[in-house]
């Protein structure tokens, strides 16, 4: 018998038994432990599409997946069963990336709770016993590390909650962190000295300088944008000249914030002509294409066009 009449005989017969429901209610009772089967309302198994598609739109697919509601509270447990008979040394990866997918599946179906995945893997290879770890962590390189990182409470870097003179001591990140906590609180003048003090540092970059002011003038509180940047520019040296060059674009004619609700409404008639002109004016002045998308919001294209 050496004529295969599918690609996959090993797959297509195991995934035709498990589609079967009461085939596959017999295989969880089997193998299912006793506290995972006690969650389950067994007249409530039915099956999903194993299909899944990953962000960059490539498809892959598991074996078998049923859900089944929990029994006698709110919730979803998924059975995911995947059929193996050639050992992979990764394969215990492949099975938490279907349960994440089908985690992910089931909060797009409008459900605000992950639900419990088990997965199970059903493998039958010519090579006994099965010769790879079912622990994910064994696939990292270190899982000792990987263990502490996975089975722990994520970091947490809340901001909000940070002093501010421990910020001012975070070096090239101490700009980003204090208008960040601020922005959305505090009238940005009461920050003036403290702005001022790290940019004598010259921690930064006249490109991160801008996209930071653009930032302010877009999204902070300032009862005046322009004399807030120019008096900045007035104390931090190194980046007078890119600071000046924001003032002077917020006094261009067409280049206006206008707000509504405390929400920024854009730049009114004429942006992209008034754009243009402060983007010409930078880049003679050769401050860095970078700094010049971030102050105009023009794009590459439209930069090139300055270029002929």
């Amino acid at each position: 018998m050496s004529k295969k009449f599918t690609p996959t005989p090993h797959d297509a017969v195991f995934r035709q038994f498990l589609h079967d429901k009461a085939t596959a209610q017999d295989f969880f009772d089997i193998w299912l432990p006793d506290d995972i089967k006690a969650l389950c309302d067994w007249e409530t198994l039915k099956p999903e599409s194993g299909s899944f598609i990953d962000p960059d739109m490539k498809p892959y697919q598991s074996d078998i997946l049923y859900s089944v509601n929990a029994n006698g509270v709110d919730g979803y447990v998924y059975c995911l069963i995947e059929h193996q008979s050639t050992p992979d040394k990764l394969m215990a990866w492949r099975l938490m990336r279907y349960s994440m997918a089908a985690m992910q599946r089931h909060l797009e179906a409008g459900h605000d709770k992950l639900p419990l995945v088990f997965p199970v893997l059903f493998y039958c290879g010519e090579k006994s016993p099965h010769p790879y770890s079912t622990n994910w962590l064994d696939c990292f390189e270190r899982p000792d590390i990987a263990a502490k990182i996975y089975s722990q409470p994520f970091r947490l870097m809340d901001v909000t909650t940070l002093d501010d003179d421990a910020i001012m001591q975070h070096r090239r990140m101490a700009l980003l962190e204090l208008i960040q906590k601020h922005i959305r609180r505090r009238d940005m003048t009461e920050l003036l000295d403290s702005i001022v003090k790290l940019l004598s540092y010259n921690y930064y970059t006249d490109t991160q300088v801008v996209t930071m002011m653009n930032y302010l003038v877009q999204e902070g509180n300032a009862a005046s944008p322009r004399t807030f940047i120019t008096e900045i520019a007035k104390r931090a040296e190194k980046h007078e000249e890119a600071l000046m060059t924001i003032a002077e674009a917020l006094k261009q004619e067409g280049y206006q914030i206008g707000r509504d609700d405390g929400r920024q409404e854009g730049i009114q008639q004429g942006e992209h002509a008034a754009a243009m002109k402060i983007a010409r004016q930078m880049l003679s002045r050769g401050i860095a294409r970078d700094a010049v998308k971030a102050c105009t919001g023009l794009s590459d294209n439209a930069l090139d066009n300055l270029m002929c």
